[in-house]
């Protein structure tokens, strides 16, 4: 087996122990990239030199019996709108082509801290804003999987990557899915943690730009991975507790095997959720859903299906909320963000107009943030300690290339069937996508939400599922 098809945990165990090095983790994995990625188009601004520098210093630490990281030697790739220091951070838009971020970001510090070494920048599409990962600038990234079905988005360069064995690891970044969906569409394990947890404080560059409401305190950072200790241990790494982040919280997730604040008794119970009418659940997304609640029950959890209209409330909140946070910045992000941003963004605003009318006002803005606030309470209040949601990743299997920019029917259907991806961001809880298998040649999968700070409960359930599932990557049938 090629070094690029390991895992991080094994890179990881293998430099620390000094079985391997660095510097042939990183060589294994250029050569994979050299291979793959003019196929693929997932990474950008790799530097060869630069990564083999880096790795030999990996190593050089080791001999020196220095303290390492848990992800020391281990390559992960960091995507093109999250500032690492000068290089290539266009976020997908042609202005800034060759624009290069002035730091690190916060997670991008932490990954270096851990001892990963940066291998490479992720491609998205303009703005981070669509579940496909093509821009003018860079091109399209295709799925390794299916060149004519989406990667996902807006972190589909990683995913692919990722998927391909460019990186065992790649950061992402979610406010409506974009670790999740990426990683689901990849065949892969991706994780959205609970708000505050990696911090989100971005480096200072020529000018400082504050997001709107909606983007400060949905987005979050997190790892798409080939396996869920991977995912555990990059998600361990990169949370930083830092009081920059104004939703910072200074607390670390607990590390597989932590005892709990609370012991559970009894089984943990799981609600399984299908349908929450807006989308009818796919037959191969409803055969996933099965398949994973016969694998929790077989683990000893107990599953029972639930209908919870409250995530469909908290999806068509995601509509009210997101779309008049951006409406004053809808003049400049159509001026430079290309055509299928702007096609994209006048379908968002079809869809949005669909459910609240044309242009909502202030009164409609202020209670739907007051009504998330008390989805959240009912929704923890439901969970509790010890129960956990079992959802689709998506009402319908990995779209077809384009299909929210084909034609405004088709785009309101997959706002719809994305009702698991936005619903969660609204409710800043922490959720993980994990494969269970293949479904007409694409991969299949399901997600797993749980209550603020429970990642430790849904990682253990997603590697429940894991455990049962098939191996889908490393793909290697490029």
């Amino acid at each position: 087996m090629e070094l690029w098809q390991l895992s991080a945990t094994e890179l990881a165990t293998g430099v620390r122990t000094r079985q391997i090095s660095a510097v042939e983790v990183v060589e294994s994995c250029l050569s994979r990239i050299s291979d793959v990625n003019p196929v693929l188009n997932a990474l950008l601004d790799v530097r060869p030199e630069d990564a083999l520098a880096d790795a030999r210093r990996a190593d050089a630490a080791v001999a020196a019996g220095e303290r390492l990281g848990p992800l020391h030697g281990v390559p992960v790739s960091t995507k093109i709108n999250t500032g690492q220091k000068s290089r290539l951070m266009s976020n997908g838009l042609s202005v800034a082509a060759g624009a290069t971020a002035a730091g690190d970001d916060a997670c991008v510090t932490a990954l270096r801290d851990a001892g990963a070494i940066l291998l490479g920048r992720s491609n998205a599409p303009a703005f981070s804003l669509r579940w496909f990962s093509s821009n003018d600038p860079h091109g399209r990234t295709l799925n390794p999987w299916d060149h004519e079905r989406t990667p996902g988005g807006s972190s589909g360069g990683a995913s692919s990557g990722v998927a391909a064995g460019m990186t065992p690891i790649g950061q992402g970044n979610d406010i409506a899915g974009s670790i999740r969906y990426p990683a689901a569409c990849c065949g892969l394990v991706g994780i959205r943690p609970t708000v505050g947890l990696v911090s989100g404080w971005t480096a200072p560059g020529e000018m400082e730009l504050e997001g709107p409401l909606t983007f400060q305190a949905w987005s979050v950072h997190g790892p798409l991975a080939r396996s869920v200790a991977d995912a555990r241990a990059a998600l361990r790494a990169m949370a930083c507790p830092d009081l920059r982040d104004p939703f910072g919280i200074p607390a670390l997730p607990p590390g597989p095997g932590t005892p709990k604040a609370v012991p559970q008794a009894g089984p943990i119970r799981v609600g399984l959720v299908r349908d929450v009418g807006l989308a009818a659940p796919h037959r191969s997304v409803s055969d996933a859903l099965d398949t994973a609640a016969g694998w929790l029950s077989e683990a000893g959890y107990d599953v029972e299906e639930l209908e919870l209209p409250l995530l469909g409330e908290a999806a068509r909140l995601w509509h009210l909320l997101l779309a008049e946070d951006m409406r004053p910045m809808l003049p400049g992000m159509l001026e430079i963000g290309g055509e299928a941003t702007r096609v994209n963004l006048a379908h968002f605003y079809e869809a949005a107009a669909e459910l609240w009318g044309e242009k909502p006002d202030l009164t409609a803005y202020i209670q739907g943030w007051a009504r998330r606030a008390t989805l959240i309470t009912r929704l923890q209040e439901l969970l509790g300690t010890g129960r956990i949601l079992l959802t689709p990743v998506s009402a319908e299997p990995p779209f077809e290339q384009d299909a929210d920019i084909t034609d405004p029917t088709r785009a309101r259907s997959l706002f719809a069937a994305q009702w698991p991806m936005t619903s969660v961001p609204v409710l800043g809880l922490p959720a993980v996508t994990v494969p269970t298998g293949v479904a007409d040649g694409l991969p299949a999968g399901v997600q797993l939400i749980g209550g603020r700070f429970t990642e430790d409960l849904i990682l253990d359930a997603a590697q429940a599922i894991e455990d049962r599932a098939p191996r889908l990557t490393p793909v290697t049938f490029l």
